[in-house]
């Protein structure tokens, strides 16, 4: 089979002819349609995460993942990030990671799915526990994951600003957020003038910013970063933390039933073959991707 694997930390990616995986106890195999590239992907090539998410060598890249079981059942993933990815025509996959992919989107647009929207839905539901009129800030909203932070948080009632430069701003809008702010314009310390009840960040940003973005918060609020930790405010009682997205296959559901029901939107910005993966990375090192962006296979 084709996959698209680098053989050394720092290390371009190549095509390689390599043999189709066998699944394990409680593995499925599954024919790719398609994945989605993740900045994440970046980072663990340049061996930036070898620490935290040890890959060996040659590693195939793909965290997410949409396809077909042997069994002919269509299948949306998050796969383990320190296993061989989707960016493969063949991966082997946990079986209980496994969700049905939805049924009214091309098999291999769903590949936008997985990692990116449990990222929104956890930082929604879990972290931030957002209720009905609270005022939330959506930082970096033109990103995969905030189009679906936008939606889930308007969906639980929040009244929701976002960060977007004139590249993102129409798709924002479309997602639903109520005060579009652009960054490039004027500094957000700035722009918002009433505090917000909480802050999800999903900017990598230096500790004098993450620290401005802090004071933008009501006294006994919250800010969640999937990047860049804030430092802590216990004198105003604001919570501050990093995130890390897991995979479940019963939120996949729930999301992949939304999508069903026309209650969920998906902003694919582009979409290539498996070829194009090498220049898709480097093109990801200039910041010059909006949405998702999807890996047909």
């Amino acid at each position: 089979m084709k996959a698209m694997r680098f053989h050394e930390f720092g290390g371009a990616l190549q095509l390689d002819e390599t043999e189709r995986p066998v699944p394990a106890d409680g593995q499925v195999l599954v024919r790719v349609a398609g994945t989605s590239f993740n900045p994440v992907d970046v980072a663990i090539r340049a061996g930036f995460l070898r620490d935290q998410m040890p890959v060996t060598l040659p590693h195939t890249p793909g965290i997410d993942l949409a396809g077909t079981t042997e069994d002919g059942r269509k299948v949306i993933a998050f796969l383990p990030m320190t296993e061989n990815g989707a960016a493969a025509e063949w991966v082997t996959v946990p079986a209980e990671l496994l969700a049905d992919a939805p049924a009214t989107i091309p098999l291999a647009d769903a590949a936008a799915i997985p990692s990116a929207a449990l990222t929104a839905w956890q930082a929604i539901h879990e972290h931030l526990a957002v209720k009905p009129g609270q005022r939330i800030l959506i930082n970096g909203a033109g990103g995969g994951v905030g189009g679906f932070a936008i939606q889930f948080a308007k969906q639980a009632g929040a009244h929701v600003l976002a960060t977007a430069s004139p590249r993102s701003r129409q798709s924002v809008s479309e997602a639903g957020a109520d005060e579009i702010i652009d960054y490039t314009a004027q500094p957000l310390t700035a722009a918002i003038t009433t505090p917000v009840d909480a802050i999800l960040t999903l900017v990598r940003a230096d500790d004098t910013t993450m620290a401005g973005l802090v004071t933008l918060v009501s006294p006994g609020g919250t800010v969640v970063s999937t990047q860049s930790p804030a430092p802590a405010d216990p004198i105003r009682n604001i919570t501050t933390s990093n995130m890390y997205v897991r995979s479940d296959a019963t939120q996949l559901t729930a999301i992949a039933a939304a999508v069903d029901a026309g209650t969920l939107r998906i902003d694919i910005s582009e979409r290539h073959p498996l070829t194009d993966l090498p220049a898709i990375h480097d093109k990801a090192m200039t910041g010059a991707f909006r949405g998702k962006v999807i890996i047909e296979l």
